[in-house]
């Protein structure tokens, strides 16, 4: 499981021209999931992502979490995360898992992190063509996978 996080000041997904969610201050989190992700990749990456300090105290300094800013998220599908490095020209999707799993799981990623006590926990449209609107924060953007990394705690 791979995930662009950006803190915003507000996001938004449209589908033929209908608003289909919307949030204010939080973050926006695009969502791709791999073959091999199961449902504790996803509430781990929930877990570490609510606690994750990407949102400024009084300082100014990245010291708050999502739970602590009472910031919403939108979370967004993104099968193109799922890729492997292109051979040639075109990237390769084999590593994305079938869309039956890949939405199930995306939507267990989202529960879990309104489970971590996040206010407001908004979807994209799972599989659609969408126009998603990110205004940047900062800008403050990361990247977090499921797959353990040297020095990854969580």
């Amino acid at each position: 499981m791979r995930l662009v996080v950006q803190r915003v000041s507000r996001a938004s997904v449209e589908v033929g021209g209908d608003v289909k969610a919307r949030i204010g201050p939080g973050m926006a989190i695009l969502l791709g999931v791999e073959k091999g992700d199961t449902e504790e990749d996803a509430e781990r990456l929930a877990g570490k992502l609510a606690r994750y300090r990407f949102f400024p105290d009084g300082e100014g300094r990245m010291n708050r979490s999502i739970l602590e800013s009472g910031g919403a998220a939108l979370v967004v599908s993104q099968v193109t995360l799922a890729r492997q490095p292109a051979k040639g020209l075109r990237p390769s999707f084999d590593s994305a898992a079938p869309p039956a799993e890949a939405e199930r799981l995306y939507r267990h990623f989202a529960g879990a992190l309104a489970a971590q006590g996040v206010r407001e926990v908004a979807l994209g449209v799972f599989g659609a063509v969408m126009e998603v609107e990110i205004v940047n924060s900062g800008p403050v953007t990361f990247v977090l996978s499921s797959r353990r990394e040297e020095g990854d705690e969580t």
